[in-house]
């Protein structure tokens, strides 16, 4: 069974990380995004110290969508270089696991498929 996975990324306010987020689960690409507002950062860019105020974001995904998903986020990302990281999931509780690869596609036949009226 193909593994869960979550990817950090930052956003410049909440508004924007839900929208991207958004389109995201419509696309099946991820199956959440959580949104932590109010997060202060100290960063260094183009030979600056630079300081700022984000969003965090964690994206609940499944493995074999690494790449699209990396894709797809900077495609639409405001930010010119935005942080993606994969952070490999070492264990999951088995309902979890399994919503999050039936909303990402991953289900068998007829599994994770969109269910049609």
């Amino acid at each position: 069974m193909e593994r869960p996975l979550l990817v950090y990324t930052t956003f410049p306010d909440a508004a924007s990380a839900l929208n991207i987020g958004e389109a995201l689960v419509r696309e099946r690409l991820i199956a959440c995004i959580n949104v932590l507002p109010g997060m202060l950062s100290v960063y260094s860019w183009k030979g600056a110290v630079e300081r700022g105020e984000e969003v965090a974001a964690i994206l609940k995904t499944r493995e074999g969508l690494a790449d699209a998903l990396s894709a797809s986020l900077k495609a639409r990302h405001p930010y010119e270089t935005p942080i993606i990281l994969h952070l490999p999931v070492a264990g999951a509780d088995a309902d979890t696991a399994a919503w999050i690869l039936s909303e990402t596609g991953a289900g068998g036949p007829g599994q994770g498929a969109p269910q049609q009226p």
